[in-house]
């Protein structure tokens, strides 16, 4: 028997458990037929057969200084990620964060703060602090929220950030946004899925926000269960703006409805 043969044969053993000679002879032979028979169109069956398949849900790991590395390598040192949190509540400021890592610096578990367990994101938050060359954090309430609206206010909530770095940053690399500053950046679109610096920001601005609310912020308003929901629309949230009415810190331009559907109760 030839090699390719043998190869196959203990191809189909592994597979199906066979032990009759017979049975796995026949087999092979007509293996080798559809081979020969396939030469002409270029199909090679037994590379076919061995050919490592992915398993099902498996993916390449992505690297996320592709970003980075393109602009460390054109000569801009200091490369800040900026992402914000907190734009779709019903309650509460809108948070950002602009992180600044060292060159080359790989995070393991860095990635976009929504898809990391809150236990993964504060390990990580501890990680970032104590890596990155600078952070910074800006905040933009409620009030602003309501006078600018809330894109501008996120724009707003990043230059802040970037401003509170303490250093001017050489490039800036932030998510689907842009900052209103005269400095070189980049917009990327899923920013906290493709790039580490945007990634550490995300979860800097994710756990200081998250914080805020099962601390200063439940401590103020207890009956709105802010620590849960993290001012997000539940329904918890919105029947306790119902009952309860509207705190100072909750977004007005986000609840027309319910707050005319509460004026109506009374």
């Amino acid at each position: 028997m030839n090699r390719t043969k043998t190869l196959v044969l203990r191809l189909y053993n592994k597979k199906h458990g066979t032990s009759d000679t017979h049975v796995e002879e026949a087999w092979v032979e007509e293996m080798s037929v559809m081979n020969e028979n396939n030469d002409t169109t270029g199909l090679n069956l037994l590379d076919t057969l061995i050919k490592p398949t992915k398993k099902k849900g498996a993916s390449e790991p992505r690297d996320l200084l592709i970003y980075e590395r393109e602009y460390w390598d054109s000569g801009f040192d200091r490369i800040a990620g900026i992402d914000e949190v907190g734009r779709g509540c019903l309650f509460g400021d809108v948070v950002a964060a602009a992180v600044i890592l060292p060159r080359d610096l790989i995070l393991e578990g860095v990635n976009d703060s929504k898809k990391l367990t809150e236990k993964k994101r504060d390990a990580l938050y501890d990680v970032i602090m104590e890596k990155a060359l600078a952070v910074g954090v800006g905040y933009a309430d409620a009030e602003t929220i309501d006078r600018l609206n809330i894109k501008q206010a996120a724009r707003l909530a990043m230059k802040r950030a970037v401003e509170a770095l303490g250093e001017t940053p050489d490039y800036m690399l932030v998510d689907a946004e842009k900052v209103d500053m005269n400095v070189p950046q980049l917009s990327i679109i899923k920013g906290d899925a493709n790039s580490q610096s945007i990634a550490a920001a995300s979860i800097i601005a994710k756990v200081t926000r998250d914080r805020l609310c099962k601390e200063d912020w439940d401590t103020l308003y207890p009956e709105y269960g802010l620590s849960i929901h993290k001012g997000y629309a539940t329904k918890v949230h919105r029947e306790q703006i119902m009952a309860l009415g509207a705190t100072p810190m909750h977004r007005r331009s986000f609840l027309g409805n319910l707050l005319g559907e509460q004026q109506s109760l009374f």
